[in-house]
Formats: C-alpha cells, sequence, structure tokens
C-alpha cells in the first residue's frame, strides 16, 4: 500500500455522487482510513449505513488526511477547492475528478495551490447518478488524467499517481491542463452533445413510439450518455465551451462530407468517408502498447521530468507504475505501438 513514511494512509472524498461514491467505495475496500463527506444530509446517512464514516461536518472529513478528493459539480468547485485548503495541512494533497481542466488549474495557482493541487479526471462513469449509482469498481482499470507540474508538485504528482495505480489499477495519462481540455472536447464532450441530438429528434419526432420499438444496438450505443442527469452535461460542455465549439465545427465538416456524398449518390466518395471513420474505430480495438522503463532524479526543478509525462500521454501512452526512493524516481510505462 501506498504510505506517507510510516503512517497508513488517510483520505477523504468530498462530494460522493456517482464518481465520488466509487472513489470512496473502492477506497474503503481497498483498506485505506477513508471519510466521505457531502453536503446533502440523505447522502451522508447513505454513507454512513454503507458502513463508511461521514460526518455532518466538512471540517472533520478533511482535517489530518494526507489526500482529499474533491468530486462534487464543476461550479461548486473553486469555493470547495479553497475551504478544503484552508481546513487541511500544507502536505494534504488535493486532486479532482471533474471533466475540464484549464480552469480550476488556473485558479489553484492563483490560489496558490499549485505544490498540493493535482488537477485529475478519471475517464469512466455511467448515465446514472448519485452515490446509489456509485460502485467500488467502476473506476478499476480506467485512464485517468492526471496535470503535472514542474517544481514542488511533482512530488505531490508522484504520490498521488503511485496511490491511483495501487488502489484503482489506473492507467495514469499524465498531460497538462490545457491538453486534456482539447483532447476530452472531442473524445467525450462533443460525444454528448451527438447523443443529444440524436435522442432529442427521436423524441421529437411524429414516429417517436415507432422509432423506440425498432431501436436496436446503434441507437442504444449512440445515446448511452444523452442519459446522463442533463445539469451535469450542461456544466461540462460550458466548462470547456471554447473548445467544445471548435472540434464540434470539424465534426460538423465530416457530417457535411457525408450528406454531400448522400445527396450526390456519390456511392465511392461516400465509402472513402466511411473508409476513414473506420479506420479509427479499428484503431481504437487494437491498440497495442509495449512497456519501457524511465528514470529521473528525485531532486531538481522537475522539468525535464514533467516534459516527459506530457510528451507521453499526448502520444496516448500511460504510467502503470512508479517508485520513488532517496535519489530516483523510476516510472513504468506503457507507449502506443505505431501502426
Amino acid at each position: 500500500m501506498v504510505d506517507r513514511p510510516g503512517a497508513r494512509v488517510r483520505a477523504a472524498v468530498v462530494g460522493t455522487g456517482l464518481i465520488g461514491g466509487s472513489v470512496l467505495l473502492r477506497m474503503y475496500d481497498a483498506g485505506i482510513d477513508v471519510i466521505g463527506w457531502d453536503p446533502d444530509e440523505a447522502t451522508r446517512r447513505e454513507t454512513r449505513r454503507a458502513g463508511v464514516p461521514a460526518p455532518d461536518r466538512l471540517v472533520e472529513a478533511v482535517a489530518d488526511r494526507d489526500v482529499v478528493f474533491l468530486c462534487g459539480p464543476l461550479p461548486t468547485l473553486p469555493a470547495t477547492l479553497v475551504e478544503v485548503a484552508a481546513m487541511t495541512g500544507d502536505r494534504c494533497v488535493l486532486t479532482d475528478v471533474g471533466s475540464t481542466k484549464e480552469q480550476v488549474t488556473a485558479f489553484a495557482a492563483a490560489q496558490g495551490l499549485t505544490h498540493r493541487f493535482v488537477p485529475g479526471h478519471p475517464m469512466a462513469g455511467t448515465d446514472r447518478s448519485g452515490l446509489t449509482a456509485a460502485r467500488p469498481d467502476l473506476l478499476t482499470g480506467a485512464a485517468w488524467v492526471l496535470c503535472p507540474a514542474p517544481g514542488p508538485s511533482t512530488t505531490s504528482f508522484r504520490w498521488l499517481a503511485e496511490l491511483l495505480v495501487e488502489v484503482f489499477e489506473a492507467r495514469v495519462v499524465p498531460m497538462s491542463a490545457t491538453e486534456h481540455d482539447s483532447a476530452a472536447a472531442l473524445a467525450s464532450h462533443v460525444p454528448h452533445l451527438l447523443a443529444g441530438a440524436l435522442a432529442g429528434a427521436v423524441q421529437r419526432a411524429p414516429l417517436r413510439d415507432a422509432i423506440l420499438a425498432l431501436a436496436a444496438g446503434s441507437f442504444s450505443d449512440g445515446t448511452r450518455v444523452a442519459g446522463t442527469p442533463a445539469d451535469r452535461t450542461a456544466n461540462m460542455l460550458l466548462g470547456n465551451r471554447d473548445l467544445v465549439l471548435r472540434e464540434l465545427a470539424e465534426v460538423t465538416v465530416f457530417l457535411d462530407d457525408l450528406a454531400a456524398a448522400l445527396r450526390a449518390d456519390d456511392a465511392p466518395a461516400l465509402t472513402a468517408r466511411y473508409d476513414e471513420a473506420r479506420a479509427a474505430r479499428a484503431a481504437l480495438r487494437d491498440r497495442r502498447f509495449d512497456a519501457y522503463d524511465r528514470q529521473f532524479p528525485a531532486g531538481g526543478d522537475h522539468a525535464a521530468e514533467v516534459s516527459w509525462l506530457r510528451e507521453l500521454g499526448v502520444a496516448g501512452g500511460h504510467l502503470t507504475g512508479l517508485r520513488v526512493d532517496a535519489d530516483t524516481v523510476s516510472y513504468t510505462a506503457r507507449r502506443l505501438v505505431a501502426d
């Protein structure tokens, strides 16, 4: 288990909905000393019924913790970050699970919290919400983005990354906040727009009930995230608005190409576009990785280490382990094998 020297890890989870609740339940099952807290009294009672401590006061949940996961709605994150930072010691690592990273990273820097706040985003979820939908295995093996920065914050990144690998078997993907938001716009956020558009069009259609009766896998797969609570989707899209709109424009160009080929009765052009799309789908299914190790000095300004970490994430790679000793930090990584 990842421990502070001579002590068991002490964790807290603030906001115990779907993601926060899943973080909480997994850590509890792993034997970590973890406390949950949620602003909703009924959710706190539900947490206690699950056997996990959940005090009524936030300060009681986060005081004397080694790490605090901030898992509330995106609009509440800045205020919660400041509040929890004031209630915890300077060595307490703070992280979040929000689906956008650039705004909160800039906010933490302005508050002087970069040295202990490590922005994070586990790439997992369901179309349900709340603690009752949480599962201890929801995040197992997930790609979990962490945003490292050079300087003292690198130490916090290392510690948190090791914890996530050990407890969640996470594939830690190191990226800058800007790179994360750009990639997530097309990987996660635009799909919510497309799913909402398709499901919304069916909801308005005169033959709605007949369409739903005929709907099979393609409709179900393509609209799954349209079942996500609407306020959660809206917060995500607004939090990354500019990049989502930029990537939506690229999707629109491709859709227009398909529509133009269809209008022109141009089978070769239509086939070519779908061959292009099919290549991306095949690449997702058939990805292969090779493993390698990389070492860096444990001390210093860590600029070279952070540069390598970010390059790894942008290239489609991830971390599967790391070890820190007195002089050296050793990473075990998996790189995407080029076709």
